[in-house]
């Protein structure tokens, strides 16, 4: 959301707004790998509740979650990074490698080549909207928007029935 915001509101050149969001976007990264491992485990051994939620989020994560990890390896974590919605993204990211125990060395340079990748997905669909809404006009691109939008309903429909 920056990118939009930065291009839009605030009139930034396109460069500038890239390295503003991805800059804004890993320093809350490197927080939550840095200092989340800490703070959980002083919960833990302070308060029998926090060492029952830990254990069991540890627990159901990566019983879930293990074998796709282990499938994937580092890419797993920058394509999850990398896809621009909802509930994805650098900070759930730093989630990830502090639930699987990934070390920052390793953790932060995936993380950000995720972010980076997202902010060059969303400047690109950002900019083509510009050009979209420039060259077509605003109900052209509402137009494209509304069909992309009802389509992905769709497919998510069609999948959910296909797999149930």
């Amino acid at each position: 959301m920056a990118i939009p915001i930065a291009l839009t509101i605030f009139r930034l050149d396109w460069i500038l707004a890239y390295f503003i969001s991805v800059l804004g976007n890993l320093v809350p990264v490197a927080l939550i790998i840095l200092f989340l491992e800490p703070i959980s485990a002083w919960l833990s051994k302070s308060f029998k509740i926090f060492r029952k939620f830990f254990s069991w989020l540890f627990e159901r994560t990566r019983q879930r979650y293990t074998s796709k990890v282990e499938k994937y390896g580092s890419l797993a974590l920058i394509l999850f990074v990398a896809i621009p919605l909802p509930v994805t993204g650098g900070w759930t990211g730093a989630l990830i490698a502090f639930l699987f125990g990934i070390p920052f060395k390793k953790a932060f340079p995936l993380i950000t080549l995720g972010v980076m990748t997202a902010g060059l997905i969303v400047l690109f669909l950002t900019k083509a909207g510009f050009t979209i809404e420039k060259f077509l006009g605003l109900q052209t691109l509402f137009g494209i928007l509304l069909i992309v939008g009802l389509g992905w309903i769709t497919f998510g429909r069609i999948k959910k029935q296909k797999n149930a």
